[in-house]
C-alpha cells in the first residue's frame, strides 16, 4: 500500500477532527486530543510535535506523539546499574551538562502511548512510515542529542525491533506493576480475603496507621485551590524516585479533571487541615492507571501515607470495576506485596549523530535495570 507524505503538527488543536475519526483511537483516553491538549497547554517548557500518516486517499491511518525535553546527566545515571566509582566520575565530569532528548511516547506516562496504527491496516508498513517520519523530525530538530522511543510490551517487540534497523538500541527499563483484579472481588475485604495472612496483616496495618488521615475527592476547583501544595508534594516524591525525565506542571491535572470529570481521580490526604499526600488515577477502558502521587516523607512512617495510597488504588480499581490496576513503575517490591506482577517494558534509544551513536550502542545494550524481590501475596 502506498502512503502520502507524513503531516507534522506543532499543536494538537491543528489536527483536523476528521483525522481523529478516521484513526478510531478514541477508545484509548491517552490518544484523545483532549488528553494530549491538557499536557501541551500546561507544560510550556516542552516542545510537542505530532505526526499523522495519511493513505493514498488522504485518510489518517497512523499517529505519533513526541516531546523534546532537557535532562541532566545526573538524572540519567541515577537509575543505571554501574560501578559507583564510574558513576561518580561521569557525574563530576558532566555535572553541569544536560541532554536534549526527543521522546516518542508520553514522557509522563509509563506504557505504549507514543504510536497508534489504525486497525486492519498494514502494521509493518505503517510502523516503518512512522519511524521514517521520526527520523525526519530528529534531523530537523536543532540542538537535539538523541531520540527515546518508549515503552513497549513483550508482545510488541516483533514489530518494534524494526527500530534496530534505524540505528536504535533496545534497552530494558523498569517494568509496570500490574494487579489483575478477580471478578469475585466486589470489596476491599474480598481482596484481603484472597491474601496470605502476612500480607493481609500488612494491608490492615496501613489502614490502621493512617486512620488519622482524612481523605477527600478533589474537584477541578479543589485541584486548582491546592495546586501549590500538590506540586510541592509531587516534586518531593519525584526527588526520591530513581528516574524522572521531566517535572509535570500540575496545571495539567486541573485541565484533566475539568475535562474528564470522574474518569480522572485526584484524592487528597489531610492530617488535620494540612495536605500531606495525594494520589491521581485515570480509568482507561478496562484499566485503572495510577498517575503521579505526592507525599510528605517526614510523616510517612508515622501515618503510613504511601501504603494507604496503595491500598486506595486497589479500592478504586474494585469500585470502578476495572480488570487491571496499573501501578506504574518504581517501588516494584512494595507493589508486589499487593499482588502486582511486573510487565516488562523495552525502550529504544539512539544518538542523533551516527558516529556518536555507534560509540554509545554497546554501552546502552549493557545497561541493566535494578532488580527487586518479587512477593507472592495471594493464597494458592
Amino acid at each position: 500500500m502506498s502512503f502520502a507524505s507524513p503531516v507534522f503538527y506543532d499543536n494538537i488543536k491543528d489536527i483536523p477532527v476528521a483525522y481523529w475519526e478516521q484513526l478510531g483511537c478514541g477508545n484509548n483516553t491517552y490518544y484523545t486530543p483532549e488528553f494530549l491538549r491538557a499536557y501541551e497547554l500546561a507544560n510550556e517548557d516542552i516542545v510537542f510535535r505530532y505526526v499523522v500518516i495519511l493513505n493514498a486517499k488522504n485518510e489518517a491511518v497512523a499517529f505519533a506523539a513526541t516531546q523534546v525535553v532537557t535532562i541532566s546527566i545526573k538524572t540519567i545515571t541515577k537509575n543505571i546499574k554501574m560501578y559507583t566509582g564510574i558513576k561518580t566520575i561521569i557525574n563530576r565530569l558532566f555535572c553541569n551538562s544536560s541532554l536534549r532528548i526527543m521522546f516518542c511516547g508520553n514522557v509522563f506516562l509509563s506504557g505504549e502511548y507514543g504510536t497508534f496504527i489504525k486497525k486492519e491496516e498494514d502494521v509493518n508498513g505503517l510502523f516503518h512510515e512512522l519511524v521514517s517520519a521520526l527520523q525526519g523530525l530528529m534531523k530537523n530538530t536543532k540542538r537535539l542529542h538523541g531520540v527515546f522511543v518508549k515503552d513497549f510490551k513483550e508482545s510488541s517487540l516483533q514489530l518494534t525491533n524494526q527500530l534496530k534497523n534505524y540505528g536504535f538500541a533496545a534497552m530494558k527499563v523498569e517494568p509496570n506493576m500490574i494487579i489483575s483484579l478477580q471478578p469475585e472481588w466486589t470489596s476491599f475485604d474480598d481482596y484481603k480475603d484472597a491474601l496470605k495472612s502476612k500480607y493481609r496483616v500488612k494491608a490492615n496495618k496501613a489502614d490502621s496507621k493512617s486512620k488519622s488521615l482524612t481523605v477527600k475527592d478533589f474537584s477541578f476547583q479543589e485541584v486548582d485551590a491546592y495546586k501549590s501544595e500538590l506540586q510541592a508534594l509531587y516534586e518531593n516524591t519525584i526527588a526520591n524516585a530513581n528516574f524522572n525525565a521531566q517535572v509535570l506542571d500540575l496545571d495539567t491535572y486541573i485541565l484533566l479533571k475539568k475535562t474528564f470529570g470522574e474518569q480522572f481521580i485526584v484524592k487528597g490526604y489531610f492530617l488535620e487541615d494540612t495536605l500531606v499526600g495525594f494520589l491521581s488515577a485515570m480509568k482507561n477502558g478496562e484499566n485503572l492507571d495510577a498517575h503521579f502521587i505526592g507525599l510528605n516523607y517526614a510523616l510517612n512512617k508515622t501515618y503510613a501515607i504511601y501504603p494507604r495510597i496503595l491500598n486506595d488504588y486497589v479500592r478504586l480499581g474494585i469500585l470502578y470495576e476495572a480488570k487491571r490496576i496499573n501501578l506504574g513503575r518504581t517501588a516494584s517490591e512494595i507493589k508486589s506485596t499487593l499482588g502486582a506482577k511486573p510487565q516488562d517494558l523495552t525502550c529504544y534509544i539512539r544518538h542523533k549523530r551516527r558516529f556518536l551513536n555507534s560509540l554509545i550502542q554497546p554501552f546502552i545494550k549493557n545497561i541493566k535495570i535494578k532488580s527487586f524481590k518479587e512477593h507472592s501475596p495471594f493464597k494458592e
